[in-house]
């Protein structure tokens, strides 16, 4: 059965010019100068528009802490050395 409509090539190309990736916009932090989403709070130092909201720096130990009660890193990947023994 042959196509009746077909899309030629530039059609399908002009449909699909507007799939493209952007860039991400990003801001700088006030308090750390770090770039941060727009409308997220900066990850370096926990802050949004101007505000701590998280303590990054108890976090992190948190984090260290519960990977070295596991025996591993916090990711959930095993040692090098497990893996070739």
């Amino acid at each position: 059965m042959v196509i009746r409509m077909r899309h030629t090539r530039a059609h399908t190309g002009n449909r699909r010019s507007h799939h493209g990736l952007e860039t991400p916009r990003l801001s700088r932090c006030a308090k750390c100068g770090e770039p941060h989403l727009r409308h997220r709070l900066c990850e370096h130092c926990g802050s949004y528009r101007g505000q701590t909201v998280i303590d990054v720096t108890a976090a992190v130990a948190k984090k260290q802490s519960k990977a070295s009660a596991q025996g591993g890193s916090a990711a959930g990947r095993k040692s090098v050395e497990s893996e070739t023994k």
